[in-house]
């Protein structure tokens, strides 16, 4: 699942997490205000059980204490008493209207409705006798509701059902935008994310989001002009140079072995050689990192034996008149064993020069070189450490997320490490590797490659720089 996938199944859940909120608030709410309202409408205000035991019987005649006739006029309510005949044999307040007495059909239909427009509480006695409180018209609101067994079923199963079906309905719906909002925006943030790595892609310039589509299409092929002027430029450039550069290169190795000249002046041929030989791998460099950055340099992948390789690089370092103030060391951690992996032979010996002359670039104090080469779980593990003076670890930092890099100077006018790191990485890339950068202990820079995941190593205050490679190691074809 991609990014763009797992950004819309979060809305999705988060949508479905705010309906189960928002269903229990509500339900919250509802139980609420009836268990509010219940409590307010319920006979605690007034209680007629408690008022009826204030209606007493005092020789012969009906009376009703001060707490009683005080409930009342709280109220405003009036009150009387029925006997088993439907007789009011007492009374307070009560409306002129009203009848004085009553048959038992008319009390039970008060009973359960209204009496005239007066709403109406009831309590039958022990004694038998009723008391009969009522309120003026709107304090009270009276129903009454009854429904057979069956239909009650029926209905309440309805009810669920309504309330299913609108859920489900709910659900339905935002799930359905969702999934049009979905293919709507997956292609543009695709299209971004494309963009981001520097791979431009073309979008379909129609549907409501069209206008967001036609400007990422602008924006790449902004982008795919602008690289590709940048790449044309580049080598432009390199093949103006490589000409005059080879011409001095010819001159000043002419000079620097002509024994009739000064020592002092082959000295400084040999300087200009030296320097010549820097540039002109440094525009290697930068043509091969372009072809490499823009697809334009075909990787040939073949069988190839990983040990002669770094063998082969060594030599040719050691042969190219290394100076004695360096050191390289080979070692194997399997002697004698061959380890092939599919790579591109050409790629991989300059990845290996790079490394090498990187480490002897910068350390012009001297040093020591170690390239290490073996197997390990399936993979080929190559570590190329120096003891020399190493880089600032915010530099390193940088060298393991990955980041571009161009090679710039120090406050001491030092080249620091960039271009032919970065060409470095992008081999790996291509040979599906990984590589990561540490400072080697107690000295100098270690670059690890590593199958899945790129790592610091932990350093102590040190100097020198150690690069481990871990390559994919393929079968030997016969």
């Amino acid at each position: 699942m991609n990014t763009v996938q797992r950004f819309f199944r979060r809305y999705i859940f988060s949508t479905i997490g705010i309906m189960i909120l928002f269903l229990t608030v509500n339900l919250v709410l509802l139980f609420t205000i009836i268990i509010v309202g219940s409590m307010s409408g319920s006979d605690d205000a007034f209680s007629v059980g408690d008022f009826s035991d204030h209606i007493v019987l005092q020789d012969g005649n009906w009376v009703a204490d001060d707490t009683a006739l005080s409930m009342l006029q709280d109220q405003s309510a009036w009150a009387m008493l029925l006997d088993e005949n439907g007789d009011v044999v007492w009374q307070q307040n009560l409306p002129e209207n009203l009848p004085r007495s009553y048959t038992s059909a008319e009390v039970a239909s008060f009973s359960r409705w209204y009496l005239e427009d007066y709403p109406v509480k009831i309590w039958t006695r022990t004694d038998s006798y009723l008391v009969v409180v009522g309120y003026q018209p709107g304090a009270l609101v009276k129903y009454y509701f009854s429904l057979e067994w069956p239909y009650m079923g029926v209905m309440l199963g309805g009810i669920a059902a309504v309330f299913l079906i609108n859920l489900l309905l709910i659900v339905f719906l935002i799930l359905r935008n969702t999934r049009k909002v979905e293919r709507a925006m997956t292609p543009i943030l695709q299209g971004i994310q494309n963009l981001s790595h520097g791979n431009p892609s073309h979008l379909d310039e129609q549907g409501e989001l069209a206008e967001i589509n036609a400007g990422l299409n602008r924006a790449a092929d902004y982008m795919r002009k602008k690289d590709n002027t940048r790449a044309e430029w580049i080598r432009g450039v390199s093949h103006d140079i490589r000409t005059p550069l080879s011409m001095v290169l010819g001159y000043a190795s002419e000079l620097e072995d002509d024994r009739a000249l000064p020592q002092e002046a082959r000295k400084q041929a040999g300087i200009i050689r030296r320097e010549s030989e820097k540039m002109k791998r440094l525009i290697d460099d930068l043509n091969l990192t372009t072809k490499l950055e823009y697809a334009l340099q075909p990787v040939h992948f073949k069988d190839v034996d990983w040990v002669e390789i770094s063998r082969q690089a060594v030599s040719e370092v050691l042969n190219s008149g290394l100076d004695s103030r360096y050191e390289i060391v080979f070692a194997e951690t399997q002697p004698g064993r061959s380890i092939h992996l599919l790579g591109d032979e050409g790629l991989l010996r300059r990845m290996l020069d790079n490394l090498l002359r990187n480490s002897i670039t910068h350390n012009p104090q001297g040093c020591k070189i170690v390239l290490s080469v073996g197997e390990k779980n399936g993979y080929c593990l190559c570590t190329v450490s120096d003891d020399g003076v190493g880089i600032a670890p915010e530099f390193l930092k940088e060298l393991n997320r990955g980041d571009d890099i161009a090679s710039t100077q120090d406050s001491d006018g030092k080249t620091e490490h960039g271009l032919g790191l970065k060409l470095v990485a992008q081999i790996v890339k291509a040979h599906q590797g990984t590589i990561s950068f540490a400072n080697n202990t107690p000295h100098g820079l270690e670059s690890i490659k590593h199958e899945q995941k790129d790592f610091l190593t932990a350093s102590t205050p040190s100097r020198g720089l150690e690069v481990k490679i871990t390559l994919p190691i393929q079968p030997h074809f016969s």
